[in-house]
């Protein structure tokens, strides 16, 4: 995965067909997805149950891009070494999921995959100053984590925009999850973006057997993305 700061659109396929996967994510991909997000919950970090280590591996074959691994679990070290095993790329853990994030990125970084970290909407971004040369990625939440469909927080784009300045020229991927659109997209680009989770704003209106209407969703997003760099340039 060689590091460039172009746009990339990660369908979260939390809002797939859950009965149907394997199609859900080659129609994602055959329609323009540059990596493949799995929301990881555990029903006591945040309040809601999804995939463990073997759902991942189910996925793995039919993921030829990226395999884009958010952990929303508490304890999330013991977990690390499944989900690598699973076949995830990007392994993201979350700032509060323990009292030691710099070791929980040592464990990713170990097993050989990159190492995010993702912070809450309530979480500064100055919470992992220290931590930012163990990174390849910072996630920032812009909605509560546990549901999809949520409203986007207006002040994401300013820690987006805090973040950027920490980061300079460092390698590291802004990821922004919660409320992506077409319109939220750009202020969040032009405030130091490149990596963009969707869910509903990519699936809605289509399915497997209509897979142009993800084409068409996907295709909204990144072109007010690109729209919005080429504005800040």
């Amino acid at each position: 995965m060689p590091f460039d700061r172009s746009i990339k659109i990660a369908p979260s396929i939390l809002s797939a067909d859950f009965a149907d996967f394997g199609r859900e994510i080659r129609a994602i991909e055959d329609q323009g997805a540059d990596w493949v997000h799995v929301d990881v919950m555990d029903g006591h970090f945040v309040p809601n149950l999804t995939f463990g280590p073997p759902a991942v591996k189910a996925f793995r074959p039919h993921v030829k891009t990226v395999m884009d691994v958010h952990l929303m679990i508490a304890p999330v070290d013991p977990y690390i070494e499944a989900y690598a095993a699973a076949g995830a790329d990007i392994i993201t853990a979350h700032l509060e999921a323990g009292p030691h994030p710099h070791r929980t990125l040592q464990a990713i970084r170990a097993t050989g995959r990159k190492a995010g970290i993702s912070l809450n909407p309530g979480t500064p971004a100055g919470a992992i100053s220290e931590l930012l040369d163990l990174v390849d990625m910072v996630l920032v939440m812009s909605v509560n984590p546990g549901f999809g469909g949520q409203r986007f927080i207006p002040a994401s784009i300013e820690k987006v925009r805090q973040l950027r300045a920490m980061i300079g020229d460092r390698p590291i991927h802004i990821q922004v999850d919660g409320g992506v659109d077409p319109v939220t997209v750009g202020p969040l680009v032009a405030a130091g973006a490149d990596c963009f989770v969707a869910g509903s704003a990519v699936f809605k209106g289509g399915s497997v057997d209509a897979p142009e209407v993800y084409g068409a969703n996907i295709r909204a997003i990144r072109d007010a993305a690109e729209g919005a760099r080429v504005a800040a340039e």
